[in-house]
This record gives structure tokens, C-alpha cells and sequence, in this order.
């Protein structure tokens, strides 16, 4: 497997990883992000755990999709797979953050210091960070890291072109829904953030099963005037 068709796995599986532990940590997380009082409670928190176990695995496949296509992509525009990898670490640590601000709560758990409102005034700000974390990572940076590597992978050739023009709509569509939800019209999780959801998984996991199956398209890099076309082998 020559070392560019091995990126482009490894690409893939990072795809992959990014995306379904995710969903699964979403509904690990419902004790402490639906009750208000689990702070005060004595239940299992093992699910919590779990959770923010499998959202480390997705905060390191989103900073590790970006790490392994940027010696693809830099020669196709620098700058702008510089920027990818820059958001893309940006969008993975809202991602800790938020790790952090429900592990936190645990700790208020098993360690409770001070009154009972105030153990909850102090979970539901967490929480709280938790959900804007939620937002401004999986939503707004998602959003702008969509379009710019939809963008870099139509000019480059790289995989069939419906699959970057699907990230060009779902990317500005992901940052769209994440404005209404900050400017309080409908909930992130809702029907309406769910729908606007979609398109964006669709191209992710359309991005990931053609880099597992097929790899990199061979398509050249820029041509310059002293410089044939080299090509990318899939």
C-alpha cells in the first residue's frame, strides 16, 4: 500500500470515528445533561464516563483528519490547508472543553462542597458550557471546516466532484442552523438542527467511504510554467 492510498484510509477511519462515537456520547451524557439535580444524586455515572471517553476518541479524529490530508492538500492552496488543520484543532478543543465541564461535575459529585443550591447552581453552569461548547464545535467551527475543505477538495480534484459540492451546501447549511439557535429560534437538538444535521454526516461518511474503497483520485497538482504535472497515486 503505497503511503498516499494509506493516508487516505487513515483519513477515512478518522471520519468515521469523528462522526458515530459522537452520537453514542450524546446519549451517554442525557443523566447529567437532562436532570438538573444528578449533581445531588447517587446513582452509577459509569454512562458519563463512557461518554466522555468516546468523545476523546472524536476530538482526536477531527484534530487527525485535518493533520493527515494537509501534506495532500498544501499543494493544491497552503494557506488555506493551514487553516483546515487550524480549525480543526480549534473545533476539537471545544470539544475537550466541554469533556471537562461535565467530568467536572462528576467531581462536584462524589466530592460535594457547599449547599445543595449551590452544588446546583454550579452543575448548571457547567452544563451550561457544556451546551455552548456543543454549539460553537460541532455546529459553527463544523460549519466553516466543511466548506473549507469541500472547497480545497473540488480544486484539487481529489474525490468525485458531488462529493465536495455536497459539503459546499452542508457546510454553510450546518452554520446557518447554528446561528438560529443562537439567536434562540428553534434548540440545537430539535427536529429542525437534526434535519440540518444530516446533509453535513451525509458528507462525511460520502468523504470517508470513498477514501476507504477508492483513495485519492490522480489527479495533479497545480501546474506551474517550469514544472510538469506530478501526479497524486491513488
Amino acid at each position: 500500500m503505497s503511503s498516499t492510498r494509506r493516508t487516505a484510509v487513515v483519513t477515512g477511519v478518522f471520519f468515521l470515528v469523528a462522526a458515530f462515537p459522537a452520537m453514542a456520547a450524546l446519549a451517554l451524557y442525557q443523566p447529567v445533561l437532562g436532570d438538573p439535580d444528578f449533581v445531588l444524586g447517587t446513582g452509577s455515572d459509569g454512562g458519563v464516563r463512557v461518554g466522555a471517553f468516546l468523545e476523546i476518541l472524536v476530538a482526536l479524529s477531527v484534530a487527525g483528519t485535518a493533520i493527515t490530508l494537509y501534506p495532500v492538500l498544501r499543494s493544491r492552496h497552503h494557506g488555506f490547508a493551514l487553516g483546515y488543520v487550524c480549525g480543526r484543532l480549534l473545533e476539537a478543543t471545544l470539544i475537550v472543553v466541554g469533556i471537562i465541564s461535565l467530568l467536572a461535575i462528576l467531581t462536584l459529585r462524589q466530592e460535594p462542597a457547599g449547599s445543595d443550591d449551590g452544588l446546583l447552581a454550579v452543575a448548571r453552569s457547567l452544563v451550561a458550557v457544556h451546551d455552548w461548547t456543543f454549539l460553537f464545535g460541532p455546529n459553527v467551527a463544523l460549519g466553516v471546516n466543511t466548506t473549507l475543505l469541500a472547497w480545497l477538495m473540488l480544486r484539487s480534484g481529489l474525490v468525485p466532484r458531488w462529493i465536495p459540492v455536497l459539503g459546499l451546501v452542508s457546510g454553510p447549511l450546518i452554520f446557518a442552523s447554528a446561528t438560529a439557535v443562537l439567536a434562540g429560534l428553534y434548540e440545537q437538538v430539535s427536529v429542525a438542527g437534526t434535519l440540518t444535521a444530516l446533509p453535513v454526516f451525509a458528507w462525511e461518511m460520502s468523504l470517508a467511504a470513498y477514501l476507504l474503497v477508492k483513495g485519492f483520485r490522480p489527479v495533479g497538482h497545480p501546474v506551474s510554467p517550469d514544472r510538469p504535472r506530478e501526479m497524486i497515486a491513488g
